[in-house]
């Protein structure tokens, strides 16, 4: 179900119970600013979640409100994920939901990086 990219944060949203360790992820990063762990249903042979450790809802929220330094940490553990997993030879995707119109299901704001397999163009 879609969510609102702009409504109030929810601590009970799942990405927050995954923060707080009520609920457990297979993790593949994690520094002071960023935790970034597999999808649990993938839509490529790689599928990394990583999402900044503050509460904001969506990149809207994110963008306006996160520190240089925070928004930079995001960037830079995006990339060093992408390294580690072997992915810059073959390939990867970035993206991220903003909104219901964009199928943002988490009401708060993560990465989606796939790779490890040609990915479809994105419809015209």
């Amino acid at each position: 179900m879609a969510v609102n990219g702009t409504g109030p944060y929810d601590p009970e949203n799942i990405f927050a119970k995954i923060l707080r360790g009520d609920i457990p992820c297979k993790k593949v990063f994690e520094n002071e600013w960023v935790l970034a762990f597999y999808d649990i249903a993938p839509k490529a042979p790689v599928h990394v979640l990583i999402i900044p450790k503050k509460p904001y809802v969506s990149f809207i929220d994110f963008n306006k409100t996160a520190s240089a330094q925070e928004i930079a940490a995001v960037m830079q553990a995006a990339g060093q994920i992408a390294h580690d997993l072997h992915l810059e030879e073959s390939g990867y995707r970035i993206i991220t939901n903003a909104g219901q119109n964009a199928g943002q299901e988490v009401p708060h704001f993560h990465l989606h990086l796939l790779g490890g397999k040609a990915l479809p163009p994105f419809p015209a």
